[in-house]
């Protein structure tokens, strides 16, 4: 009998997302309430936007994808993300008004990285963070658009985070090893993330989460999560499996490249509505309620 072998973290983080069940509580249950604060600060629901990098203008639209997606941000009253991007682009998001994050990759060049961080934080950024799971590339260090990337210590992340007095938040945590570091150099927040699946066979966010939340219960952070991430359900899931909010990403692309920002404005509501309707069918009321005692595994 033929064996095939998926190393697709993608597929396996699918597979497992659709194995957890959800049971229903309806007697003495009400209409949940899904606005949640981030770090110090309040929004709409848990949700929140990719950090997308380079994102083209899509059917002739005169702004890009990144300033579209982080209108829609705003409008949803959602925190948002970007990614890699020059410091002029990352100030065209500053301006349309969204509460927004600005990871950076790490670069070889450290002057790069401490300049973009510098950059963000006096153009008004809302916070900012390093996308760790870009540090390798299947040659060695990774290479992204021309730009190299090397490691980063346990020191170097520290003096990121004492540089500045926004949050700082860390990209790319799949380990508890590596969400206590995040905590003992006194990053804000982390993201729970395998990139889309860059390493193969990489264990689902949502199945790490709940050891990752067991490590940092006595710790002041909050913990993101992503990839896969396409609906109520999943970031109903996520919360009870421990995280804080969840970000959508690619399940947002379908909307922003038809329709812009009101497409994502359109997908969000989607998103939080199924999130309270679950949330409101499993004697939930509100968000920090909610825990893993309606969820199963089958």
């Amino acid at each position: 009998m033929a064996y095939t072998r998926l190393s697709d973290a993608n597929e396996i983080t699918e597979r497992y997302m659709d194995s957890i069940l959800i049971e229903e509580r309806l007697i003495d249950s009400v209409k949940a309430d899904i606005s949640t604060t981030l770090f110090g600060e309040s929004f709409s629901m848990p949700v929140l936007t990719p950090a997308f990098s380079h994102l083209k203008s899509f059917n002739g639209r005169e702004l890009s994808g990144l300033e579209e997606y982080s209108l829609a941000a705003k409008e949803s009253n959602i925190l948002n993300f970007c990614g890699m991007m020059e410091n002029d682009m990352f100030q065209k998001i500053i301006d349309t008004g969204a509460k927004t994050v600005r990871i950076v990759k790490p670069y070889a060049d450290n002057g790069k990285v401490r300049d973009q961080f510098q950059f963000a934080e006096e153009a008004g950024a809302f916070g900012i963070g390093m996308d760790i799971d870009h540090i390798f590339g299947p040659d060695g260090y990774d290479v992204v658009v021309g730009e190299e990337m090397a490691p980063q210590t346990s020191d170097m992340l520290r003096s990121y985070v004492e540089s500045t007095k926004l949050p700082f938040i860390v990209k790319g945590v799949l380990s508890v090893q590596d969400a206590l570091k995040c905590a003992e150099i006194g990053a804000k927040g982390i993201i729970v993330s395998h990139h889309h699946g860059r390493l193969p066979y990489a264990v689902p966010p949502m199945m790490i989460l709940p050891d990752i939340k067991e490590a940092l219960k006595d710790k002041d952070i909050t913990i993101i999560v992503d990839c896969g991430i396409a609906s109520g359900a999943d970031v109903y899931k996520a919360l009870a499996l421990g995280a804080d909010a969840a970000a959508v990403g690619r399940s947002m692309m379908p909307s922003l490249e038809k329709d812009g920002t009101p497409g994502v404005v359109k997908f969000l509501e989607g998103i939080g509505s199924e999130l309270r309707y679950i949330m409101s069918n499993t004697g939930f009321s509100k968000l920090s309620d909610i825990d893993d005692s309606a969820l199963y595994e089958y």
